[in-house]
């Protein structure tokens, strides 16, 4: 009772000193963590100034928008990715951040990464760069963006309306004139050739009213050429297919895809003469007017319909001339940049408020952390303190997969390891008492016997003592090994032995009890020549394995000792180690007890019989011996079908000693 009180006075004292130090030190660390980490973030906040900030993001915002806008021009004039890889370099040269292109898949297009280890890419893109579905922010930003917010599909993609080099000459040479007349009249003009080939004359202050008057007249570079007319064609067709399962009617686009009548494009240049009043008599004046049918109303919600299916068709018409739609990736070099924001007087209260926030939050998370890391500390403490105040098997709960749940398994674990032990250890009491006392009294009793005048000296006799006294000393012999391997000193003389011819002496050994119990022993040795090791341990160990292949082998079946090398070796039937494998055809070893089977004195069969039983040391021997000798031992068994003892040695011998031929 007063080693009771004693146990439970030492657990309350172990709680205040684990508590205090553990938790105490983690809130500690967490705090100061925290408050550090806080006052570095508002230090960088008060240093950075916004101006600074801003203007970095500006400059990126507009890099960004330029590489952006390029890389949709190339899709734009080419069908495929195919070569874009200049461009993208080019790019990552002029900006000096990384960019990227990959599928919509996320497979790599092109990459300005120049390191061996490609660093991974962001999980999402900066941008999508289709010319069909344009992204309007990033093209508002850019300084050479062309056409309207309104319409998604960049100006640069085409397609079939791109002018031959004749009818680009034509036009060309149409457009220098129409400029030399306006130039001649006063008016600054200049030509502008548009994506598609097609020049237009633009005026300086872009006035068209200006060539009002004059006599530079337009018609001829405003008609459709044959190429425009056919791409237009095809449109007008597209999109009348898709009014048409609306149950609309067909519409006429115009060049500049205005719907309704044809009209021309406005473009500058002087107005039509006015048409001399006729005079009297004259046969126009009496001539009846054409005709005319009132152009088509278009509602405003035709009108939306005619726009979404004109938009569609154009898609359709330009997806075999435009690249595939890419992810863009757009990263800094030297690592991010840093956002800022003014630092007025209500910044600086959300400063102190989120560092408030971000102390609070840590200390609290901090309890909770050191309160969960305790209470799994305490149930171990007072396991440990239960196994020494003498119980068997102490186990605690298992609560997670952590540091903490991993220790408590492994507690539990060396908790049954222990108990297993202790068991064995009882078992061994009395298996070794049971194994000394059975020869022992054996061999008092034919003494007494023998004193009584009860049995005579004779051979017989003789023969019996000795093999009590055999028996008696094969135990204390394989006891004494253990405790000399357990201790470290079991001393190896190890020589070239021929694995073959060991194995011969083994089998020759044990033939006799193999045929005395019906069992077929065979020697399989192989190419294995020569293998550096003490060849009384060897046989010793091989010898025990036999001895228990044929025990637990019955009548009619067949003990197989074989050897091979195993790795590349030297050329000398060795290898990288010499594997020796004892294979029976017995009952077999069930799947439970294999972990077990090279304890010592443990026994799947309890039986005390020296036919089965054995005393339990035979294996535990042979595991030290291969341990000795720097090789392992292992069995796999199939119940009913047999087991085979697999002992791998490494080639070199257990001081590294060299194979000699």
């Amino acid at each position: 009772m007063r080693r009771d009180r004693g146990g439970e006075g030492g657990r309350a004292r172990s709680r205040v000193p684990l508590r205090r130090s553990l938790l105490g030190r983690l809130l500690g660390v967490s705090a100061l963590v925290a408050a550090c980490s806080v006052a570095a973030t508002a230090w960088l906040a008060v240093q950075t100034t916004s101006g600074a900030i801003k203007q970095e993001q500006g400059q990126n915002l507009t890099a960004d928008a330029r590489i952006y806008d390029t890389l949709l021009g190339y899709a734009a004039r080419h069908p495929t990715w195919d070569g874009v890889d200049a461009t993208v370099r080019e790019l990552a040269e002029q900006s000096g951040r990384r960019v990227a292109l990959t599928t919509q898949s996320r497979q790599p297009l092109a990459d300005s990464a120049t390191a061996a280890t490609v660093p991974a890419l962001p999980p999402e893109a900066s941008a999508v760069v289709d010319p069909l579905s344009v992204d309007t922010v990033l093209a508002a930003r850019s300084t050479e963006v062309r056409g309207t917010a309104a319409d998604r599909i960049d100006p640069r993609a085409v397609g079939p309306f791109l002018l031959p080099a004749a009818e680009r000459a034509a036009l060309r040479r149409t457009a220098d004139r129409q400029a030399v007349c306006l130039n001649r009249v006063g008016i600054a003009a200049d030509v502008v050739v548009g994506p598609s080939g097609r020049p237009r004359v633009q005026m300086v202050g872009n006035d068209p009213e200006r060539a009002l008057g004059t006599r530079c007249d337009p018609a001829d570079l405003d008609a459709p050429t044959r190429t425009e007319k056919k791409a237009l064609t095809a449109l007008n067709d597209l999109a009348d297919a898709c009014l048409k399962r609306q149950d609309r009617g067909k519409v006429r686009l115009n060049r500049d895809l205005s719907w309704g009548e044809e009209v021309a494009v406005p473009v500058p240049g002087p107005l039509p003469a006015p048409r001399p009043a006729p005079e009297p008599g004259d046969a126009r004046e009496a001539a009846p007017a054409p005709a005319v049918e009132p152009p088509r109303e278009f509602t405003g919600e035709d009108d939306r319909a005619i726009a979404s299916c004109v938009g569609t068709a154009r898609s359709e018409q330009l997806s075999s001339y435009v690249a595939s739609p890419a992810l863009l990736f757009i990263g800094d070099e030297g690592g991010a940049t840093v956002p800022g924001f003014d630092l007025s007087p209500a910044n600086t209260a959300k400063i102190a408020g989120a560092a408030a926030l971000v102390l609070a939050l840590t200390v609290g998370a901090s309890v909770l952390a050191g309160a969960r890391l305790v209470r799994p500390l305490h149930a171990l403490t007072g396991a440990a303190q239960r196994m020494r105040d003498g119980e068997e098997h102490a186990s605690v709960p298992v609560s997670g997969d952590d540091e903490i749940g991993r220790l408590a398994a492994a507690f539990n674990d060396m908790s049954a390891h222990r108990a297993r032990l202790e068991e064995q250890r009882k078992a061994m009491v009395s298996d070794v008492a049971h194994e000394l006392r059975t020869p022992l009294s054996n061999i008092r009793g034919w003494l007494e016997a023998a004193q009584d005048g009860l049995a005579d000296p004779d051979p017989a006799f003789v023969s019996s003592l000795l093999e009590e006294a055999v028996q008696l000393q094969h135990i204390i012999d394989d006891l004494q090994d253990l405790a000399a391997a357990d201790a470290g000193v079991l001393r190896l003389h190890p020589e070239p032995v021929r694995v073959g011819e060991l194995l011969s002496q083994v089998a020759a050994a044990h033939q006799a009890r193999a045929e005395t119990a019906g069992v077929t022993l065979t020697v399989e040795a192989g190419a294995v020549a020569i293998l550096p090791a003490d060849p009384v341990r060897l046989r010793q160990a091989v010898g025990n394995l036999v001895s228990n292949a044929v025990r637990h082998t019955p009548a009619g079946g067949r003990v197989t000792l074989r050897a091979y090398g195993e790795g590349a070796g030297d050329g000398s039937g060795c290898g990288e180690a010499v594997v020796i494998e004892v294979a029976d055809t017995g009952t077999g070893i069930p799947a439970g007890d294999l972990p077990y089977i090279f304890d010592r004195f443990w026994r799947a069969e309890k039986s005390r019989s020296r036919r089965t039983g054995g005393s339990g040391l035979g294996l535990a021997i042979v595991r030290k011996l291969a341990e000795a000798h720097g090789g392992t031992v292992s069995a796999t068994s199939t119940e009913g079908e047999g087991s085979t003892f697999t002992l791998r040695l490494p080639a070199g011998g257990p001081d590294g000693m060299t194979t000699v031929s």
